[in-house]
This record gives C-alpha cells, sequence and structure tokens, in this order.
C-alpha cells in the first residue's frame, strides 16, 4: 500500500509518502517541481500530486524493494536511474 499526502512549498509540492508491504513500512519525501507535473502530470492541484507521486512509486516498487527507495529525492531523479519512467510515467 502506498499513501501519499501532499503540501505546497512554494512553486513545488512536497510529498509524504508512506509505503507498506508485509508489515514492513519505510517514509519517503518527495519534492516535485511545477515542471514535473507539466511533464508528468494531470494538473496542478494536490489531487494531481498524489496522483503522480503514487502512479510513480508503483513503478519504483515493480523495480525494486521499499528499502532500497531514497528516502528523501526530487521526483525527476527517477529517470537518472530508470531511463524507461519518462516513457511509462507519461499518461
Amino acid at each position: 500500500m502506498v499513501e501519499v499526502r501532499a503540501q505546497p512549498s512554494g512553486q513545488d509540492w512536497v510529498c509524504d509518502v508512506i509505503v507498506v508491504t508485509q508489515g514492513a513500512q519505510t517514509q519517503h519525501s518527495v519534492t516535485v517541481t511545477s515542471g514535473d507535473l507539466d511533464r508528468w502530470g494531470a494538473g496542478h492541484d494536490a489531487a494531481a500530486v498524489e496522483d503522480l507521486v503514487s502512479r510513480s512509486f508503483d513503478f519504483l516498487l515493480q523495480r525494486e524493494p521499499p528499502a532500497s527507495i531514497l528516502r528523501k529525492f526530487d521526483l525527476s531523479v527517477i529517470q537518472r536511474y530508470f531511463p524507461e519512467y519518462d516513457r511509462e510515467i507519461r499518461r
């Protein structure tokens, strides 16, 4: 299960993410810029941000265990580790 809560921070958004799998829990902080939303999102409101981050975590969890996901990162860093992210996350 992935739970995302987005809060505005200037022109960006900061998302607190909790991942619960098989009784284990990890917490993450993800920064999402307006450029990230223009590129991969479906809007610029909290619901769109939370949807994008949730889909991004689904993408990551298909490739690595929750404990391997960085605890704090900018959303755009995902494509550096997984070049296919850009293609797969677009709506």
